[in-house]
């Protein structure tokens, strides 16, 4: 099979490279930035390029993006052009081509404001269900840019599948607070229980839509670390998440209080991956118990591709207060 991805020269597509080069395709790496797993240099918004890239191709992964990190400093318009322009210039490319399969990278971003619950209310439970309400133009293209599979599926019955992907970058948090008052590992590790995960398991989900989505022909899934957490859990992870995590993760104490780390004491929103599990076959190895499991061993608890993409960061330059400005 011969496999585009685009972005190959960024966290995930790095990752995705990586991994596809060990398995018996076929792939092409497709990115604005030259790097060992990029063989085309160029842009998703030059349609030649694009039409180019897509010839003799049977599926895509389109991981291509910019990202949150980029609101501060890039233009609106540049978001439209990469994220929905580019978009579109890939599926009208693979539907020309034949392409059998179209997996697309999205974002929990994509949620915004439906993520934060109102004052006293319990956390929010996010599924697929969950109708996005975007917060900056990165979650406002984004989902434009799944709208636009979705048509493409109606009007050509191209395969697509949407992967809503949790955390999964290793930059330290943008939130000086957090940076502020937690060890950048210990905020990481608590994110596991309900907003991350692990970039291995981001990879085996992408590879899992590949191969399923002419069976599943267009479908969105939330792509983040399994929680431990139930619904009955929701009003109390507001203001006493500690109690929840103690419940259910007993052995999380010990090596939180060995090493020093605490937890968080408000959580305001799950991200739940049963249905990605369900449909998909997917088995995400790299979630909260692992990570206490790891501790009490003393292995890191990222995952070895984790630790060999490491930090690509989303600038060309350093910035003052944080790994990247906050609009």
């Amino acid at each position: 099979m011969k496999i585009l991805v685009t972005g190959s020269s960024g966290h995930l597509g790095e990752a995705l490279m990586r991994t596809l080069r060990t398995l018996p395709h076929e792939v092409v790496g497709l990115d604005v930035v030259a790097s060992p797993f990029t063989s085309v240099v160029g842009s998703i918004t030059d349609r030649e390029v694009v039409r180019r890239c897509a010839q003799g191709v049977s599926a895509v992964i389109h991981a291509a993006t910019l990202h949150k990190p980029h609101v501060a400093t890039h233009a609106r318009q540049a978001f439209v052009d990469t994220n929905v322009t580019g978009t579109l210039n890939l599926l009208e490319a693979a539907v020309e081509a034949g392409v059998g399969a179209f997996v697309f990278t999205s974002t929990t971003s994509a949620f915004g404001r439906a993520l934060t619950p109102p004052p006293g209310a319990p956390a929010a439970w996010i599924t697929e269900d969950v109708r996005p309400v975007p917060k900056n133009i990165y979650g406002a293209t984004k989902v434009a840019a799944e709208d636009l599979c979705e048509l493409f599926h109606h009007l050509h019955r191209l395969p697509c599948v949407v992967l809503r992907t949790s955390r999964f970058f290793p930059e330290a948090d943008d939130d000086p607070a957090v940076r502020r008052e937690y060890a950048e590992d210990n905020a990481k590790a608590n994110e596991y229980l309900y907003r991350r995960v692990d970039i291995q398991d981001v990879v085996d989900a992408h590879l899992l839509a590949v191969q399923k989505a002419s069976a599943i022909g267009f479908r969105r899934y939330i792509i983040s670390a399994t929680t431990p957490f139930w619904p009955d859990d929701l009003a109390d992870l507001r203001g006493r998440a500690p109690e929840v995590v103690g419940r259910r993760v007993p052995g999380y104490e010990p090596e939180y209080a060995r090493l020093g780390w605490k937890m968080f004491p408000d959580i305001g929103r799950v991200y739940v991956n049963e249905l990605a599990r369900r449909e998909l076959g997917w088995q995400p190895r790299y979630d909260f118990g692992r990570v206490v499991e790891s501790l009490r061993v003393g292995e890191d608890y990222r995952s070895p591709l984790a630790r060999e993409v490491g930090s690509k960061g989303y600038h060309d330059r350093t910035f003052a207060d944080g790994p990247y400005p906050v609009s």
